[in-house]
């Protein structure tokens, strides 16, 4: 099963690229900063989609997610989360707070707008960037998740 991947969007138009690649995946996840309803709608029309609040949510978009989750996909656990319990440089350092009494093979989170793929012990630790918005990171991106037979290989797609 392939996973879409992404974090704050802001509201701003998504990307062409981004969009065409999400309509073979089976799953999107957003790891907060949506923003709009408008934005949450779009990817639903293109496949199911489990979001987190970030810290930019209107009161509407606030109001349907959740600030953490943990899902099971293919017998594994992804915990997904936005990160944004302090400044964009501690995102690694609260997104692994948020689930460090109970790890998942998997976190994913956002609010750095900072891409990264890395392992830290038992849990790979992803980060998509943002897709649309390189505000302090490189370059925009996007993530895919490869979650076949139980095993997980993570991807930043660059746009």
């Amino acid at each position: 099963m392939i996973l879409g991947v992404l974090a704050d969007t802001h509201s701003l138009p998504l990307p062409a690229k981004m969009l065409q690649a999400f309509k073979s995946v089976k799953l999107i996840i957003h790891a907060g900063d949506i923003c709009d309803q408008t934005t949450l709608k779009i990817l639903q029309n293109i496949a199911p989609v489990k979001a987190v609040q970030g810290n930019m949510e209107e009161a509407l978009v606030r109001k349907k997610l959740p600030l953490q989750e943990i899902i099971q996909v293919e017998g594994r656990r992804i915990g997904v989360c936005h990160g944004h319990e302090g400044g964009a440089k501690e995102a690694l350092a609260n997104a692994r707070a948020q689930f460090k009494d109970n790890p998942p093979d998997i976190v994913i989170f956002g609010h750095s707008h900072r891409p990264l793929n890395e392992q830290i012990g038992p849990t790979l630790f992803f980060n998509p960037g943002s897709p649309n918005d390189k505000v302090r990171a490189p370059y925009c991106s996007y993530g895919l998740i490869d979650v076949t037979g139980g095993h997980l290989k993570a991807s930043i797609v660059k746009l």
